[in-house]
């Protein structure tokens, strides 16, 4: 059975989209590490948002290591 995943909303994606274009080549496909450099390169102040940002970077560079 095939779960589906919470819909992130346009902040979270335009927001993932304009920090994966700037720093393209410091995130990697694993969550922990991307949650880290949010922390240091953004100041983030609801751990919920980083943690949805983290998750959404995350899977952002997994799509672009597949293609």
């Amino acid at each position: 059975m095939r779960f589906m995943g919470r819909i992130k909303n346009t902040m979270i994606k335009t927001f993932g989209d304009e920090i994966i274009k700037k720093n393209p080549n410091i995130f990697s496909d694993d969550f922990a590490k991307n949650k880290e450099l949010l922390k240091k390169i953004l100041n983030i102040n609801s751990k919920k948002i980083r943690n949805v940002l983290a998750g959404y970077i995350t899977n952002e560079i997994k799509k672009m290591k597949k293609s």
